[in-house]
Order: structure tokens, then C-alpha cells, then sequence
């Protein structure tokens, strides 16, 4: 190895991170719905009462108004207090469209405890019909929150027979409002961001990845990288309005919408280019090459240059926005990569999957490098709070997310999560940073005060990106 270039090393070492790193990640593109609708169900808290109580289901089916049953799959099986101690994601299924009367649920077992121990209670045989109605539209989900009645479902003390109410989604208030795309089932979760539950579920296209919202026209927009378009979403009535088609092959992975929302910049990782489209005609005006595996997209706060992670070829290319042209590339780092920008504007942060350094750039024309901090290997998100100018980095194989004061990079403090965080917004309104959790499937909310996790919701298959309403 004696004489070996260090840069050679560098890279061994960065290919070694990523095959590393990628592998666990890799998540099978399954086909967006075509003939059929999709249900999703969530179950709420469980109510103190049934604190003595545990009992586990076998299985759950969704009976049609002609007799026949189509069986879910069940996330998890078991209850008690401490398992569903919040609201959870229990069983969802592909179904045929029409109208449904009714779940058919199955006993495996139950027991109650009491001053001997833990006693067991006599189960139904066959599957207990829980009435309610619902309808499977084609090609859209349908979402149902099922509450657990321990007064009913409990008998004389020997008996357990599973009593749910079952409730459809409704119209959540739309300046609560909060997606999140996931890429592995084809859906957004929506969530009400005030009482940090799910609410509602959204069946898109192949491959959800990034989002932008239109705060303003109330839209969101959503890059599908397995059907090649963006979708586009009326946010209060959660419903797609079109989809705009873009190149075949150009698999768009993240989406930046310009402060004015007159223009929408998609990253088209297949293809090597930026795609420019017109939001109010929904179609695709321009094209810009870029660098080898654009992934992430930044605009700078006026809106007037967008920046390009280019992960294979280490650069980003710098975009004029007014002339859709590259204007400048600077070499960057191994890997995915991250930036984002101070709130006067005056200086881009870039994180690096596969070097341990945050990098300090001059925004265009300069582009110079003016320092570089030490943070450990891993880095893949990065959320700049314009409120405190307080920078949040979340790491690859890391349950802690790093706040650091923006001068020095000195961490000011450690917020410990159950797993890696993969992306962040923060939410204006409530002052909580939403953290999407890709190891567990699930969004955690922490405080921004406090600093300390405040609540956690399940989400779809392989989250990738969430956005708010009155994010900041």
C-alpha cells in the first residue's frame, strides 16, 4: 500500500459506505394501483381500562355487500396497553372497487389479568363481524381509524369478544396539513400536524419521492420516480388534479418550487438533467443538463439559483433560474448530498453521506470554500431552522440528530430518536420538527424547545420526504 494516492483510499473507503449504506436501503418498486383500490386501517390508543387486559388477532378481512371476504394484511398481531400505547398502523389490502359492510376479524387469544395473574378468557371460534361501511374506490386508497371498546368487548371477566368502532377518514383542516411521500407502497400519508395523527392516505403513482407544497394555491406536488411525471395534489380535497409527464427514464427523485410558485425544477436522476415545468399549464418547458446522478435540489432564498447534488460525478451545478442554464459547477463529495442555505442567505451548508466534513460555501458568483467542520461520516439530512439559524443534521445508522450552533459547528446539544433520520421540516406553527424515520417507518416529532420527541406516527412502506402547511 506504501505510495498508494490517498484520494484512491478515499474513494475504496467511499464505495465500501455506500454499498454499505445502500443495501439496507433497497426497496422492490411495486406497480401503482390499476383495477383496484386500496384500504388502509389505524388503530388508535388503546383506552386505560384495557390496561389488564392482552389479546391478539389472527386476522382481519374486509367483507363486501355480496357475502365475500377479501383478506388484509395485519402490520401486528398482538394488543396491550403497552404495545398500542398510540395511534398505529394495524392492516391494509388491495381490493376490488364497490361498497364493503363490514371487517370480519379473527381471536387468536386473550388474557386478563387479576390478582392470581394472567387469566385466559374464552374467545369466539370464528371471526367476529364488526359492522361499517365503507367504499373502495379504483385507483384511490380508502382510510378507516378503528377505536377499541373494552367495555363491550369484555365479558363478565371470562369472556372476550372484540368490539372496534370503525371511522372513515374526513377533511382535515387544510392549514394543519402535513405528507409524506413512500416510495415503497405508492402513497402520501397525510397527517393533522396540531394532533400529530394520521388522518388520511393518498394513493399515487409509481416510486412517490420528493414534495413541494404551494402554501399558497394549496397544491403539493409530488416527483414519481417509477412512472417518470410529478403529480399534482389538491391539498383540501386530497385529491390528484393531473400528472405531468416528463422523459421516459428520467426516474425525477426531488422537486424545488420557486418562492412565487411559477416555476417547479424537478432532479431527473435517470437521465442526468433538471426538468423546468410550468405548474399553472402543467408541462414540462425546458430541460437542463446537469451533473452524473443529480439527487437533491436546493434553491437559494430569493429563488433565483437552484443548486444540483450530483452524487456520482461530486459536483454541483449551479442553475440561473431566469436563463435555465448551469452557470457554474463546484466539486463537492462522495455520495448523496445535502445543503442548505443560512437565513440571510450569505452562506450554503453541504452535508456528505461519505465524508465527514460539513463544508461552508459562498452562495454564486464566488462559490469559495470558507470552512469546513468535522461531524462524522454519514450525514443525510440537513435542516436549517431560520428561526434560531440553529442547524439539525440527522446520520445514516445514527439514532441521534445533532444541533449545531451555524458559526463554529460546535454541538450544542444530542436529540436521541429509535432510528436514523432521513429527512426534516419544521413546522412555523407549532415550532416541532417533523423527522421522517426510515428505519421504523414512522415520522417523529420533537419540540423544538424542549428538544425531546413529543409523539410518533407510522407512515407507509420506505418514507422518503414530508412537507407541511406553514412549514418554515
Amino acid at each position: 500500500m506504501k505510495g498508494f494516492p490517498l484520494r484512491a483510499l478515499l474513494l475504496l473507503f467511499a464505495a465500501t459506505w455506500l454499498l454499505a449504506g445502500c443495501q439496507p436501503q433497497r426497496t422492490i418498486l411495486k406497480p401503482s394501483l390499476t383495477d383496484q383500490g386500496e384500504l388502509f386501517l389505524y388503530v388508535r390508543t388503546l383506552p386505560r381500562e384495557a390496561r389488564r387486559l392482552k389479546f391478539a388477532l389472527s386476522q382481519v378481512s374486509a367483507v363486501k355487500d355480496d357475502g365475500s371476504e377479501y383478506p388484509l394484511s395485519l402490520s401486528f398481531k398482538d394488543f396491550s396497553v403497552n404495545l398500542v400505547n398510540r395511534q398505529r398502523f394495524f392492516a391494509s389490502g388491495q381490493l376490488p372497487p364497490g361498497d364493503y359492510v363490514a371487517l370480519a376479524v379473527g381471536v387468536a387469544g386473550a388474557t386478563l389479568l387479576d390478582e392470581e395473574g394472567e387469566e385466559k378468557l374464552l374467545v369466539p371460534e370464528k371471526p367476529v363481524r364488526i359492522d361499517c361501511r365503507f367504499n373502495v374506490t379504483q385507483k384511490r386508497a380508502t382510510f378507516s381509524s378503528l377505536a377499541f371498546n373494552y367495555d363491550k368487548s369484555v365479558m363478565t371477566g371470562y369472556s372476550f369478544n372484540p368490539v372496534f368502532t370503525v371511522t372513515p377518514s374526513g377533511k382535515p383542516v387544510t392549514g394543519l396539513v402535513g405528507y409524506v411521500s413512500n416510495y415503497g407502497s405508492n402513497t402520501l400519508t397525510v397527517f393533522d400536524k396540531q394532533y400529530r395523527e394520521v388522518v388520511g392516505v393518498i394513493a399515487t403513482g409509481a416510486g412517490p419521492k420528493g414534495l413541494a407544497f404551494d402554501q399558497l394555491r394549496r397544491r403539493a406536488y409530488v416527483a414519481l420516480a417509477g412512472d417518470d411525471a410529478v403529480e399534482v395534489i389538491d391539498i383540501p380535497l386530497g385529491e390528484e388534479i393531473t400528472r405531468i409527464r416528463l422523459k421516459p427514464g428520467d426516474a425525477p427523485q426531488e422537486l424545488a418550487l420557486t418562492p412565487d410558485g411559477k416555476l417547479l425544477l424537478a432532479v431527473d436522476t435517470g437521465t442526468n438533467m433538471v426538468s423546468v415545468i410550468d405548474p399553472l399549464s402543467y408541462q414540462e418547458t425546458d430541460r437542463i443538463q446537469v451533473g452524473n446522478t443529480p439527487e437533491s435540489i436546493l434553491l437559494d432564498p430569493a429563488g433565483t439559483r437552484a443548486y444540483v447534488f450530483n452524487s456520482f460525478s461530486q459536483s454541483i451545478s449551479v442553475i440561473d433560474v431566469a436563463s435555465r442554464s448551469v452557470v457554474a459547477t463546484v466539486p463537492s463529495e462522495p455520495g448523496l448530498s445535502r445543503g442548505q442555505f443560512s437565513r440571510n442567505g450569505t452562506i450554503l451548508y453541504t452535508i456528505h453521506e461519505m465524508n465527514p466534513f460539513v463544508r461552508l460555501l459562498a452562495p454564486f458568483p464566488s462559490l469559495a470554500l470558507q470552512q469546513r467542520y468535522r461531524i462524522g461520516m454519514g450525514a443525510i439530512a440537513i435542516k436549517l431552522d431560520t428561526l434560531t439559524n440553529l442547524v439539525y443534521v440527522g446520520k445514516r445508522f445514527s439514532p441521534d440528530i445533532e444541533v449545531y450552533e451555524p458559526s463554529t459547528f460546535v454541538a450544542l446539544s444530542t436529540i436521541r430518536m429509535n432510528g436514523s433520520a432521513l429527512h426534516m421540516a419544521i413546522d412555523g406553527e407549532q415550532n416541532n420538527l417533523f423527522v421522517i424515520n426510515s428505519e421504523r417507518n414512522t415520522v417523529d416529532v420533537i419540540n423544538l424547545v424542549t428538544r425531546e420527541v413529543i409523539a410518533e406516527f407510522d407512515v407507509g412502506e420506505a418514507p422518503y420526504w414530508t412537507s407541511l402547511m406553514g412549514e418554515r
